[in-house]
């Protein structure tokens, strides 16, 4: 799969409405074949900063996600409400799910 996360500093002025803001983005993207996850966070530590956990099957998922309709008009509605640019880490992982995290097993 191919596993993103990105962090987007948004201007205090519009950051109780992200998710209003992305909600289009999101749900457009949630229904792509080989899309396997795309959740928001908000951080914890900055209440401007949101973090994208994303997931797709694999390349041609990604491909068809950054080639989409929808794709291409976040990239113009969103930078807007942005303080600078999102800063991303992408992997390509051999799997397709998350695995369970051992050290805090739930017995």
């Amino acid at each position: 799969m191919i596993f993103i996360t990105a962090k987007f500093r948004v201007k205090p002025e519009h950051a109780d409405n992200w998710p209003s803001i992305t909600a289009d983005f999101t749900t457009a993207t949630r229904s792509e074949p080989g899309c396997l996850w795309f959740d928001w966070s908000r951080s914890l530590d900055d209440s401007n900063e949101y973090v994208l956990v994303e997931a797709f099957a694999d390349d041609d998922a990604a491909t068809h996600h950054v080639t989409s309709a929808h794709f291409k008009a976040a990239q113009q509605d969103l930078p807007p409400h942005l303080v600078e640019t999102p800063r991303i880490v992408n992997f390509k992982l051999p799997q397709d799910d998350w695995s369970e995290l051992g050290e805090l097993a739930v017995k």
